[in-house]
């Protein structure tokens, strides 16, 4: 069953920024395997190009296109880009985000600025200019990529990362209320720990769990989770295809925590 055939996808984050498949990539092949036509979208334009060479050699329908999410003109020609190859946008997935550590008192003033115009200030920009287009389509489905680092503290110290995703639950609910009237849907992924490319190439996570040694993190990080090991992309990609279908049509508003149980833990 093609749960998405007919609909336009615009992921912003679909590239991913090393080998392997990060939450975005996964998203907009999974996307497209069931039915969508993806408009891809990356800081990197040959990482989005690399997403679309496999959306199109499974037969599927997608385009690739560079934006700096955080410049609102981008933002602006993003969509505009997207409705004029495919006349409209049916869902959008927010999946941008990166991860600097420290605490209040460690983190530099430009780092945390940098923290929330990614991944903040994007999902409110491409929600401003997706909604009205949504609006008159009738309704569509946005969902946005937060993390359980917004609700609960994992143990490692990155502050402006865990506060810039708290801050995109209150957008998404907020948000859902305010446009549910014109049959919009806005709800949030909060991912656990994920065995992503974004996770291995932050030296900062590394160093903060395991000296800088990526291998010994990972099974840090496993360790961690009730199930034994970490999430993978394609979990949070079924997850934002629920939140896209039509059989999410009745829900709104919602943080669907995807961590193998990680938050019912006191420690």
């Amino acid at each position: 069953m093609q749960r998405l055939n007919g609909k336009t996808a615009l992921v912003v984050g679909a590239g991913s920024i090393g080998p392997g498949w990060g939450n975005g990539k996964a998203t907009a092949v999974t996307f497209a395997r069931e039915g969508a036509q993806v408009f891809c979208v990356d800081r990197n334009l040959e990482a989005a190009e690399e997403t679309v060479d496999i959306i199109k050699a499974e037969g599927g329908r997608g385009i690739a296109f560079a934006a700096d999410v955080s410049r609102a003109d981008e933002i602006e020609a993003m969509v505009a880009a997207c409705v004029k190859a495919w006349d409209g946008i049916d869902v959008l997935d927010n999946n941008v985000g990166i991860a600097e550590t420290g605490g209040v008192v460690e983190v530099a003033e430009a780092d945390w600025d940098r923290v929330f115009a990614i991944n903040l200030k994007s999902a409110y920009l491409a929600m401003k200019y997706v909604i009205p287009i949504m609006q008159r389509q009738g309704g569509g489905s946005i969902v946005n990529i937060s993390s359980i680092a917004s609700i609960r503290h994992l143990g490692i110290s990155y502050v402006s990362y865990a506060a810039s995703k708290a801050a995109m639950n209150a957008l998404t609910r907020n948000t859902a209320v305010e446009y549910a009237k014109d049959h919009i849907r806005v709800n949030a992924i909060l991912p656990g720990l994920m065995k992503t490319p974004m996770v291995a190439h932050s030296a900062g996570l590394a160093a903060s769990y395991s000296g800088g040694d990526v291998d010994a993190m990972w099974r840090a990080r496993d360790a961690q989770v009730p199930m034994g090991h970490m999430g993978e992309a394609w979990d949070v990609a079924n997850a934002a295809l629920f939140l896209a279908s039509d059989e999410s049509k009745y829900i709104t508003g919602l943080e669907l925590v995807v961590d193998g149980g990680l938050t019912l833990k006191v420690n």
